[in-house]
């Protein structure tokens, strides 16, 4: 059983920063591409950032390229979200997850592992 758990969620204002954190345990952390998602209220979930086992390749959503940064750490089994220059835009429950296939990818259907999710609130 994998379980993934975010944390680093809070309520800042336009311009600030936040850190997401997704803690992996049950199985070899570094098999898996990690994933951001994320969920605005009455909107559908969309992709934020994903980043490959060796953390060589990213890709991110055009909405938060250059502020936002994906990163992992594979010996402390984590995945991150450096979220600079915050928009109220950004307001959503983010959502880690973890894919089990090789390849990185936009689409949240090719990920099998998700955590529950960690509540960001930008302020204007």
């Amino acid at each position: 059983q994998v379980q993934l758990v975010e944390s680093g969620g809070g309520l800042v204002q336009a311009g600030g920063s936040l850190r997401l954190s997704c803690v992996v345990s049950g199985r070899t952390f570094r098999n898996y591409v990690m994933g951001w998602f994320r969920q605005a209220p009455a909107k559908e979930r969309e992709f934020v950032a994903t980043i490959s086992l060796n953390a060589r390749t990213t890709y991110y959503a055009d909405s938060v390229k250059g502020r936002f940064t994906i990163s992992r750490d594979n010996v402390e089994n984590t995945a991150y979200l450096q979220m600079n220059s915050l928009k109220p835009e950004d307001t959503a429950l983010y959502y880690c997850a973890a894919k089990s296939t090789y390849g990185t990818s936009k689409l949240e259907d090719e990920y099998t592992y998700w955590g529950q999710g960690t509540q960001v609130t930008v302020s204007s």
